[in-house]
């Protein structure tokens, strides 16, 4: 079986119960469960039955523990997992949105056990190993230099292997804040464009192109697509998360995958979502569905289109793990999403 490894930071995340306000919920009880891009993507990877490897560093105590567990809990591998007396768990409070308010993540990500390990404490040879595709995210490098320096020796360590290279590109403004007086999309732009020419599948909205890259968008996809393929020619696909709403419980939410070999950019069907349960790891979900189509030798429109019913159902589901199976995936795919209860 192909084997897929993700690298990134996973965080504690406590999110106020229902759609609370942060000072409506606190004191008070809270959700907590664990959240990150790399690992939701191997999560849903190994929830549709591939061999799929997160690979981190967390602080060597109970609650990392907790964390372990819950990713073998879903079969995620984890023995290349780093422990160390070093750092910290890193922390993500949320307030979920509901109408014209908007959801808010509040970080607490300084000092983490992956912002501070250096790369040379991770053994890329094992980790490696039988691997086939390498997904790495835009979030990573951005909770600090060090992890920026470890995410560019990773997707090196995997390009000169010959493995696939992703890169979920997921601008956070909120993050990019270790080198100023730089502002954070200057930063992220400088430093993602270093990463870059490693990539064979660059995966984002369209917001994270023009922020991340520079690139403007006139507003046609497809010369969007060609234009990054042009500055970065190691990129065999590019693949976009579309999304529209005017409220925060209602949303339009589709994809589209580029195909630089020949030209042609493909659309998958558009969802409409009127319930949104939780919309953080659809993109996640999004990205985890196109390797996954990728590994199956989909073709590219069929690749699109598991990977958007993917995020559309990542929606339905609380937490930034897509706990969909395969099979309920290609029932969306089917136009078999009408919430019927399965007898």
């Amino acid at each position: 079986m192909s084997r897929v490894v993700t690298f990134g930071e996973i965080m504690a995340r406590i999110a106020t119960p229902g759609f609370a306000r942060f000072q409506q919920a606190m004191p008070g009880s809270v959700n907590v469960t664990f959240a990150g891009a790399e690992a939701s993507i191997a999560a849903s990877l190994a929830y549709l039955g591939i061999d799929a490897a997160f690979v981190t560093a967390l602080p060597d105590h109970a609650i990392a523990d907790a964390c372990i567990a819950d990713l073998r809990s879903l079969g995620v591998e984890t023995k290349h997992i780093l422990r160390t007396p070093e750092g910290r768990l890193g922390i993500y409070f949320l307030e979920h949105g509901a109408n014209q308010r908007g959801g808010n993540v509040i970080y607490d990500r300084d000092g983490s056990a992956v912002a501070i390990i250096l790369a040379s404490a991770y053994d890329w040879e094992s980790i490696f190993t039988g691997c086939e595709w390498f997904v790495i995210s835009g979030i990573t490098p951005a909770v600090s230099r060090n992890a920026a320096e470890v995410a560019l020796i990773a997707v090196q360590e995997a390009a000169q292997r010959g493995i696939k290279v992703v890169c979920d590109m997921n601008y956070r403004t909120k993050l990019w804040r270790w080198e100023p007086p730089l502002s954070a999309r200057e930063l992220a732009t400088r430093t993602m464009k270093t990463l870059l020419p490693h990539v064979t599948v660059f995966v984002g909205g369209i917001s994270d192109a023009t922020a991340m890259l520079g690139i403007e968008h006139t507003g046609e996809l497809h010369a969007l697509a060609r234009q990054i393929v042009a500055e970065f020619p190691n990129l065999t696909h590019a693949a976009f998360t579309l999304r529209d709403g005017s409220t925060s419980a209602e949303q339009c939410f589709s994809g589209a995958l580029y195909e630089a070999a020949t030209d042609t950019l493909h659309a998958a069907p558009a969802y409409t979502i009127t319930q949104i349960i939780d919309r953080l790891g659809a993109g996640d979900a999004f990205t985890a569905g196109l390797v996954f189509s990728f590994l199956q030798n989909s073709t590219a429109p069929a690749a699109i289109s598991f990977a958007t019913a993917a995020g559309c159902l990542a929606h339905s589901i609380e937490g930034d793990y897509n706990y969909s199976t395969r099979a309920e995936i290609e029932a969306v795919m089917r136009g078999d999403g009408g919430g019927r209860v399965s007898r």
